[in-house]
């Protein structure tokens, strides 16, 4: 049907056609809002301090940001089915506890052990978050609330409430550098690069996808939808786990306080990163971008001698701008 038939003239559909145009710009300005700002920041930043964008104070947010790329990529599996992991930060220090526990003995054995037991026993938590959400349809937000204080009570239990330290070499390795590079940044880079391998190229990567775009329609089309938020969460343990590992090999002690807050920081570089709250959008390469915004902002703002306590005010304005981002372009879309 011609536009002339259907009522509309050419010069509606011209008419019409920049107006397209400037919401396409407009939705573009408020996708990358705070891309814009922060790289205003950087510049800012780089202009007012030299060491700034040195290559030694690169390799330092690197570092800092590792811990929390292993944490950020879990969370970006279960953000993707549409649910919430707020136990991360307890299991890292639970992970970290039990792991040097084992670690206190010598020997290159006794550190495999440590290292798996930590990243099973955060895999463990994880797993308990899945069946609680997928099988006895807990909330997300009230299920990870409550292992979170479990996580944390164990490792007050484990430690006595005391750092366990006496850890052996070998495990002070696991957080030592490899052919001149930082393993826990080496994890880091396997771990998205596994990562992106899994939601993108496999199956089940689909599945996770569909499962947080269109719950029903993804049942229909046979996704065993239980599975796969079993599957998610305890991705998402497992990864905690492993960053307890490091941050108790960094830190030469298990803590049970260790990874508190880290939870925040996890789902912040996520939904930074355009990982969608509402489920089934967005990349792990977005989540890449979020915690290196946040890196990049942590280290400019110790640079800068920022109160810490400002810190969190800014981090938590940060936030709140991404989730309002996000749930705008949820309206638009709809």
């Amino acid at each position: 049907m011609q536009p002339e038939q259907a009522g509309i003239s050419s010069t509606d559909l011209a008419s019409a056609a920049p107006a397209k145009r400037r919401f396409e710009v407009k939705e573009i300005l408020l996708r990358y809002a705070l891309v814009l700002v922060l790289f205003v920041f950087v510049i800012v930043l780089g202009l007012s301090n030299a060491s700034f964008f040195t290559l030694s104070n690169f390799n330092v947010v690197l570092l800092q940001v590792s811990t929390n790329a292993l944490l950020a990529t879990g969370a970006t599996y279960v953000i993707l089915t549409g649910g919430i992991d707020l136990s991360v930060g307890s299991v890292v220090g639970m992970s970290g506890v039990a792991a040097a526990m084992v670690a206190q003995r010598d020997g290159v054995p006794w550190t495999v052990a440590a290292v798996a037991t930590g990243v099973l026993a955060g895999g463990a938590i994880g797993l308990l978050n899945g069946l609680l959400v997928a099988v006895a349809r807990v909330p997300a937000f009230v299920a990870t609330l409550g292992t979170m204080t479990i996580a944390l009570g164990i490792a007050y239990v484990l430690s006595d409430g005391q750092p366990i330290s006496g850890l052996s070499d070998a495990f002070l390795a696991v957080s030592d550098q490899l052919y001149g590079f930082p393993i826990p940044v080496i994890l880091m880079v396997l771990a998205v690069i596994v990562s992106w391998l899994h939601l993108s190229r496999t199956r089940v990567g689909l599945h996770i996808y569909a499962a947080g775009g269109n719950p029903q329609a993804a049942r229909v089309a046979g996704v065993n939808l239980r599975a796969i938020l079993v599957l998610v969460y305890t991705i998402s343990g497992l990864l905690a786990g492993l960053a307890g590992v490091v941050l108790a090999s960094r830190a030469t002690a298990g803590i049970a306080t260790t990874g508190t807050g880290y939870e925040l920081n996890a789902i912040a570089a996520a939904v930074i990163g355009g990982i969608s709250l509402m489920g089934g959008r967005g990349s792990i390469f977005g989540t890449v971008f979020g915690f290196m915004i946040i890196g990049v902002l942590d280290n400019g703002l110790n640079i800068l001698n920022v109160s810490p306590f400002y810190q969190l005010i800014i981090k938590g304005v940060i936030i709140i701008g991404a989730v309002f981002i996000d749930s705008t372009l949820n309206r638009k879309d709809d």
